[in-house]
């Protein structure tokens, strides 16, 4: 009987919870994730308008976290603080304020992602469940972490790691393992019921690659590496600057969400608007992949996020590893399919600082039969993005 209780204690009751977890993050991420399609596709149609409206939404966006959102303002570094018992709890009003404000975010054409929306909500969720039922707070934070990631993007397998692995560089917090796996399936199957699409696409390594070739790839997985890395970098240094520059976080996001809607109109008339998906397709489609996109969808990101505007970086992420890959691929004679496909997963990891999460997405997104080629580029990045990461709260092993 002891043994059942243990059994139930340390496997069956996580795992259930984490079920329900998953279900509850599930449902939201659908709910938030195609009403962001729909509002994307809005500003498609309407840019012009849209966009230059971005200042004072961003105002708008400001204000509410200025009057009801005291306290949630941190975003992912209360995600941090709370699962290192730094915070006592996660509010749940968080949740309607980032999926409000990501919503308008992408309405008026600001850079920025989608995934610190679905990752706050399952972090909030999960917390929130752990405190009630006299859990693990952190175990089941980061199961809702987990289900949160899953449930938007629909890649399971790394979500579960991705969330074992971001609190701590170089660590895995395998007491989480079972909750995290039950959330981020059930996460996945409830999202997907509920109409949310999971992109793929179809990219097969070069046949026959002699010793030139792979030297191409590895050296390839060091640039993206670098590139991540410069990206946190980049990002922390904006923040830094702007909330010096402009303390006053109504005329910060005032004043920069001019400059962003001014560049927005000027490159590309919208191009670099958005979460960066229009970049992915055609970079790993094999269409139109200028050499400069690459670039200036990593500025204006890091622009659009300095100046408070809500969302993520993973997205947009995925969208500079794709378009530097796809403009190398001609350079170094590579198929630019392929390489778009490793730099969109070697980008995100060499940003977030994680490993296993990049190399997995890149086997549930383009095809596990490229494992070992994301593995290998995927661990270049790792060690080559001077262990910087877009989540400054995130801790190294060796602290």
């Amino acid at each position: 009987m002891e043994q059942v209780k243990g059994l139930w204690r340390s496997l069956l009751q996580p795992g259930l919870l984490g079920v329900a977890i998953g279900c509850a993050v599930g449902g939201v991420d659908a709910v938030f994730g195609r009403v962001l399609l729909r509002l994307s596709a809005v500003r498609d149609a309407h840019v012009l308008p849209l966009v230059l409206l971005l200042p004072l939404g961003g105002v708008l966006i400001a204000w509410a976290y200025r009057t009801v959102g005291r306290g949630t303002e941190r975003g992912m570094g209360l995600v941090f603080e709370a699962g290192r018992g730094e915070a006592a709890e996660i509010p749940l009003r968080l949740i309607p304020l980032i999926m409000g404000g990501t919503w308008l975010t992408h309405l008026l054409g600001g850079s920025a992602g989608r995934e610190g929306v679905a990752v706050q909500i399952g972090a909030a969720v999960g917390h929130g469940v752990g405190r009630r039922t006299g859990g693990n707070g952190k175990v089941f934070l980061i199961a809702g972490m987990a289900a949160g990631f899953s449930g938007l993007f629909r890649t399971p397998i790394a979500a579960v790691f991705f969330a074992l692995e971001v609190m701590t560089a170089g660590a895995l917090e395998y007491a989480a393992l079972f909750p995290a796996m039950t959330a981020s399936f059930a996460a996945c199957a409830v999202s997907g019921a509920l109409g949310l699409e999971k992109f793929q696409a179809a990219v097969s390594a070069p046949a026959g690659l002699n010793a030139g070739g792979a030297a191409v790839l590895l050296a390839s997985g060091i640039l993206f590496g670098v590139t991540g890395g410069l990206f946190a970098r980049a990002l922390a240094a904006a923040k830094g600057w702007a909330a010096k520059a402009l303390p006053n976080s109504l005329a910060r996001i005032a004043a920069l969400g001019g400059a962003a809607a001014l560049l927005l109109m000027l490159c590309g008339r919208g191009r670099y608007a958005g979460l960066g998906t229009n970049l992915i397709a055609q970079a790993t489609g094999g269409g139109t992949i200028f050499w400069f996109d690459f670039l200036l969808k990593f500025l204006l990101t890091v622009l659009t996020l300095a100046a408070g505007f809500q969302g993520g970086e993973v997205t947009p992420l995925f969208a500079v590893g794709a378009s530097l890959g796809a403009a190398l691929g001609p350079l170094v004679g590579v198929d630019p399919a392929f390489l778009a496909a490793l730099g969109y997963a070697a980008v995100f990891g060499g940003a977030t600082n994680t490993l296993l999460a990049p190399m997995l997405i890149g086997g549930e997104v383009f095809g596990f039969e490229n494992l070992p080629w994301f593995f290998l580029v995927c661990a270049l990045a790792y060690l080559c993005n001077g262990s910087r990461s877009i989540y400054t709260a995130q801790r190294k092993l060796a602290q």
